[in-house]
């Protein structure tokens, strides 16, 4: 019975255009869940919701975010069993008696609610502008380093240093710029000085839940770091000597660099300068939205070159800097109060 459940649920999310990355994790978490309970689910009740979410906290120390998810995903395949046009609490009756059925389990008053916009670590954080340039300049000293040692490993720190940079230079997650390919860039007719890095396509952007990958475009912006990219494309990635592979970011191996080799190069550098543990790669796509906003670059112009379908996203993306805010201040009283105090007569 659990089997058919399963299928019937499977063919349900199927019909609705879900990816097999999701509807395979949703099985697992209902097969872990009839294990955690000790019941099938035609036994299943509130209370048990109650004791697996405590479990989840207390000994598991899952994020709040992260047992929301795994609530969200019960409660669909347990709504999913309710609805009538289904059958189950019929088959179910028929199969074990009278009053053998499923019965809703996740409630507003056993579940977590999402009442912040944002529910991350909060020591996550951009860099500063001077954490920034160290590392940046750490990265490119590793390839002088590795260059005067004739060390095998220069090709691979050119490249690192690189990455870093485009991940900065235009606002991008690990796993993006792990998937970038070379034919990813373009021409922007409105920035013909960037030549063909005038664009970036991004084709794996972050999905909502169940969907294909959403696809964005990124303008360049960062003159320095359009240099950057056009002198590893076309003098660096060739010395790698796998012309053939599509991927822009290649091994010494002929693969493509995965989001953990890059996660791994960035502590190492990270720990190396002795900044913060708070930083990690994330902090450089931070860093671009709050640095785009304090220069005054349009907010609508960040939030759809990041891909965030709403304001409130990216608002929580940018950390600006005192200097910006007391800037601002400055320019929403001015016209309000007139001329600044300083300039006064009487002042």
């Amino acid at each position: 019975m659990v089997d058919a459940m399963l299928r019937g649920w499977r063919a349900q999310q199927s019909a609705r255009g879900l990816q097999e990355g999701t509807v395979a994790p949703r099985e697992r978490l209902v097969r872990s869940f009839i294990e955690f309970s000790n019941e099938y689910p035609w036994n299943w009740l509130p209370g048990h919701v109650e004791e697996w979410t405590l479990w989840m906290t207390s000994e598991k120390h899952l994020a709040p975010s992260t047992i929301r998810g795994y609530q969200t995903d019960l409660r669909l395949f347990s709504e999913y069993l309710c609805d009538v046009r289904y059958g189950w609490a019929a088959a179910c009756e028929e199969r074990f008696g009278a009053g053998v059925h499923p019965v809703p389990i996740c409630h507003e008053w056993n579940t977590i609610v999402h009442l912040n916009d944002y529910e991350g670590d909060p020591e996550a954080r951009p860099f500063t502008r001077a954490e920034l340039q160290r590392f940046l300049d750490y990265a490119d000293e590793q390839v002088e380093r590795a260059v005067r040692a004739k060390r095998k490993g220069a090709l691979a720190a050119y490249r690192d240093a690189t990455l870093f940079k485009v991940m900065y230079g235009w606002g991008l997650r690990r796993t993006e710029t792990s998937k970038l390919d070379v034919v990813d860039w373009g021409r922007n007719p409105k920035a013909p000085e960037f030549g063909r890095y005038g664009m970036l396509h991004v084709r794996y952007g972050k999905a909502v839940r169940g969907q294909p990958p959403r696809r964005r475009n990124v303008a360049s912006v960062m003159g320095w770091a359009v240099e950057a990219v056009s002198d590893y494309v076309e003098h660096l990635r060739p010395k790698f000597g796998f012309d053939e592979h599509s991927a822009l970011w290649l091994t010494e191996r002929g693969g493509r660099v995965k989001p953990a080799e890059i996660n791994a190069r960035f502590v190492t550098y990270r720990d190396a300068l002795k900044l913060p543990k708070a930083l990690s790669p994330h902090s450089l796509r931070h860093s671009w939205v709050t640095h785009l906003t304090e220069a005054g670059v349009d907010r609508l112009f960040i939030q759809q070159a990041v891909g965030h379908r709403c304001d409130t996203s990216t608002a929580i993306y940018t950390h600006v800097s005192s200097d910006f805010m007391n800037t601002a201040l400055r320019n929403a009283l001015t016209p309000a109060l007139g001329q600044p105090a300083s300039d006064r007569k009487d002042a």
